[in-house]
């Protein structure tokens, strides 16, 4: 299989098997969400849709591809293994894509959270060309690999570095989101930092957990802006955190704003748990500390737009490592 069929059987993947409306993928979709009820629906046709849009047209896969001229073109035989996280859907298919784009062959570990949809992406690739059987193959244990990917949480992020770590690699751990306002956000500004922070229930690297605010910050616009998500409190395990976390904030007497679903605290963390968003204040003209270690990107006016960090580009790698490069070289 050369490059050009890899990318042809990606496209094609796109336009016919991974789309929202289609009998078969509607079924996998409902199936997704009673194997994980984090899953909704329409948080699955999000991230499809952004898989569609931003890694899947025909036009950026050729020119994403170019940009890295040491990409073999028939395969490689090399074995790559992919440790897959599962807090949002699809989240380990850009590493899929870019191992068979790179002609490997991917040995992957799939997350328990999310086999459903990732199984009917391979499923649906070997339906595409058979061949993909014998570049694609999913094991509980990863042995015996050129190189791996994992990714997960810090503590399993330590076991990675001693199993794969004198493997090729690329080990992710935990990384969050952090905005930085001014106070002059429009309405439909918020809005969009609303679905930045609630999206797949705020679990994503990409979702904003934490924002900076300049002092006398007036937090009632952004509030009502969040109220649009409060329909997650229909959901028993959004809920069941919501109460928890807003029973930790009464106990210890702590000042708390409430969306009617999602509470805001001052915490220095910019990790939130589920149900809560973290803000600090800054002084303007002081740019607030942030540890680029725990971030995975600002948003803001002078950073990523309001609204886009959950449809990153083919080029805007996790951690900020460029995974294809990686890849071609091996």
């Amino acid at each position: 299989m050369n490059l050009q069929a890899r990318i042809s059987h990606f496209f094609t993947l796109g336009d016919s098997f991974l789309t929202p409306g289609n009998p078969p993928f509607e079924a996998v979709k409902n199936n997704a969400y009673q194997q994980n009820s984090w899953f909704l629906p329409h948080f699955i046709d999000h991230a499809v849709a952004q898989i569609n849009q931003q890694y899947l047209a025909l036009d950026l896969l050729k020119s994403w591809t170019a940009a890295y001229p040491s990409i073999a073109n028939t395969s490689t035989g090399k074995k790559v293994g992919i440790v897959m996280a599962g807090n949002i859907p699809l989240v380990g298919f850009h590493d899929l894509l870019s191992t068979l784009i790179a002609g490997h062959i991917a040995i992957v570990k799939l997350s328990s959270k999310d086999t459903v949809l990732m199984e009917y992406v391979i499923a649906s690739l070997q339906k595409i060309d058979p061949a993909f059987k014998d570049l694609i193959i999913i094991q509980e244990q990863l042995k015996n690999c050129d190189a791996y990917i994992a990714t997960g949480s810090n503590n399993t992020g330590r076991y990675f570095e001693q199993y794969f770590g004198k493997y090729p690699h690329i080990i992710r751990k935990n990384k969050t989101s952090v905005a930085i306002l001014d106070g002059k956000e429009t309405e439909s500004e918020l809005a969009l930092l609303a679905d930045d922070m609630m999206l797949y229930f705020g679990m994503g690297c990409r979702n904003i957990t934490q924002i900076w605010v300049p002092l006398e910050y007036d937090f009632i616009p952004l509030l009502n802006a969040l109220k649009k998500y409060n329909y997650l409190g229909d959901e028993h395990k959004y809920k069941h955190n919501y109460d928890y976390q807003l029973a930790l904030l009464m106990l210890n007497r702590q000042f708390y704003m409430d969306s009617g679903g999602i509470l805001l605290s001052e915490n220095p963390s910019p990790f939130a748990a589920i149900s809560q968003i973290h803000y600090q204040f800054y002084t303007p003209g002081t740019l607030p500390s942030i540890d680029p270690t725990e971030v995975q990107c600002i948003v803001g006016k002078t950073g990523v737009p309001f609204g886009s960090p959950q449809t990153p580009s083919l080029i805007q790698y996790a951690d900020g490592v460029d995974t294809l490069d990686f890849l071609s070289k091996l």
